[in-house]
């Protein structure tokens, strides 16, 4: 059972398996989905033989040393390739995703499912051709190993082929309570059904806080660049700076459950500020950047204010019982 985070604990009054109106419509709206990796492992923990001959040249035991030898460059253009597509499959699922407090899952938008499928069904088939370039150098990367490792290096730490060594899958598992329990065990359903209540509400909490938080960063890097000269000349304004705001925008419209008025107030200001202002005109008009600086100010006020004040969540927690059971 995933331990959840400790904003906060439930009112006494809240029944198991209650949830306020956004955590509801999470529930409602979201599914659960799990992104996983199989890898090759790159490194390989030493022998112990091998640790001790390694610590004797320091003078130390081989048992108080933590020693691996590395594989494989990781450092080859053809393996890069592979770490970067595994870094964009990651970013796909977190930008149309929420956290949820059970690793490894995150819940995206029921209605998003198919998109998601088609888009991971198109990572799967460029990593599977990113393994086989790979492994076109596979035989060339083992010997450069030989000849690295010397003596540690050991031709049964490698397969015959990375053809299968990496993948890339995904589920959508249920994260309800089964309703098999409340028919054979109801005490046991009420318990885990408030736990399952428990993790809802903490998936607003932390999206909450996280667009707060990402808001917060985009809006003070964007102020930092309007604001101030370096050497007699304005400070170096890259796109970047409006094309990451209009993403986070477009992820915030998407996954937003309206459960912070403040929040959606600001977020809709900051866009109305933003809206029709092109990189380059920031850069060839001071009055347009003194101005937009300006209320950029107003609304890194309001969200340090609101950073202040924003109310610690309720969350249903598992009584001491419910712990020893599981």
């Amino acid at each position: 059972m995933s331990t959840l985070l400790e904003p906060g604990t439930v009112d006494s009054n809240q029944n198991a398996g209650t949830l306020s109106s956004s955590a509801n419509q999470v529930r409602a709206e979201f599914a659960a989905c799990r992104v996983k990796f199989r890898w090759f492992g790159t490194t390989k923990t030493l022998s112990a033989s091998q640790k001790t001959q390694a610590a004797q040249s320091f003078g130390a035991e081989g048992k108080a040393i933590s020693a691996a030898k590395r594989l494989i460059d990781t450092k080859h253009d053809r393996y890069r390739a592979l770490t970067s597509l595994k870094s964009q499959i990651i970013r796909y699922w977190k930008d149309h995703s929420l956290a949820y407090p059970e690793a490894g899952t995150r819940l995206i938008k029921q209605d998003r499912i198919d998109d998601f499928n088609q888009t991971l069904r198109g990572y799967k088939e460029d990593l599977e051709v990113c393994v086989g370039l790979l492994d076109e150098h596979f035989d060339e990367l083992r010997d450069a190993a030989r000849i690295r490792l010397g003596s540690l290096f050991n031709i049964s730490d490698y397969p015959v082929s990375l053809a299968d060594e990496f993948a890339v899958e995904w589920d959508y598992p249920n994260v309800s309570v089964p309703e098999y329990l409340r028919r054979l065990n109801p005490e046991v359903y009420a318990q885990q059904a408030q736990l399952v209540s428990a993790r809802f509400e903490e998936t607003v909490a932390m999206a909450e806080q996280a667009f707060i938080e990402e808001l917060e960063s985009l809006v003070n890097h964007l102020a930092e660049r309007l604001s101030g000269d370096e050497d007699g000349k304005p400070k170096v304004f890259r796109d970047s700076s409006l094309t990451n705001m209009a993403a986070f925008f477009h992820r915030f419209r998407e996954l937003n459950e309206r459960s912070n008025e403040q929040l959606d107030e600001l977020v809709d200001r900051c866009e109305q500020l933003m809206s029709g202002v092109q990189p380059q005109s920031l850069r060839d008009n001071d009055s347009l950047r003194r101005s937009l600086s300006t209320n950029l100010a107003s609304v890194q006020s309001s969200l340090d204010q609101l950073m202040i004040e924003r109310p610690r969540r309720n969350i249903i927690r598992p009584s001491r019982r419910s712990q020893r059971e599981e």
